[in-house]
């Protein structure tokens, strides 16, 4: 009970997974995985989930349990665990994304599903820079285009 308290503490994220029907190999193969991106799986009684979790007050309403529960814990990255475990999803439909919390709010399924079709960071951060560029490009084309114009103009009075 104190080491899923400790995961809790020290995550930024935590999925709730409904492994019903995924065998041992599987399993194992999806603990490999998870554990590569730095992230942990972790097993345990659905009252025992509900009574920790009750313990920290966490914002919203914890999510409908059915089924084998695992909960996945993200300490470093949100999205990486979440892209994961959804990637799993695909050739594995036995698992099933419950819910989970991120930084100390409950949230639901779909959350969790929308996490998981969000960009990289690199791609995030190179779309935001896109952005904000985007008038200064525009600038120098329409400051440009009048340069382009006056020797056209000037081209044509030569003809």
């Amino acid at each position: 009970m104190t080491g899923l308290r400790n995961q809790i503490k020290e995550s930024k994220l935590v999925v709730f997974v409904n492994f019903h029907g995924l065998n041992s190999v599987l399993n194992r193969e999806l603990r490999s995985i998870i554990k590569k991106a730095g992230a942990k799986y972790f097993v345990a009684k659905k009252t025992l989930i509900k009574r920790v979790f009750g313990e920290f007050g966490f914002t919203g309403e914890i999510p409908e349990m059915e089924g084998e529960v695992a909960l996945v814990f993200g300490k470093e990255d949100i999205v990486e665990p979440v892209k994961i475990l959804s990637v799993f999803k695909k050739n594995n439909p036995q698992i099933n994304l419950l819910g989970g919390v991120i930084e100390g709010l409950f949230t639901g399924k779909e959350a969790m599903i929308r996490l998981a079709t969000l960009p990289s960071r690199e791609v995030l951060i190179a779309q935001f820079l896109n952005v904000i560029s985007a008038p200064q490009r525009g600038l120098v084309g329409v400051l440009s285009g009048a340069q382009r114009d006056f020797v056209s103009v000037l081209s044509q009075i030569k003809k």
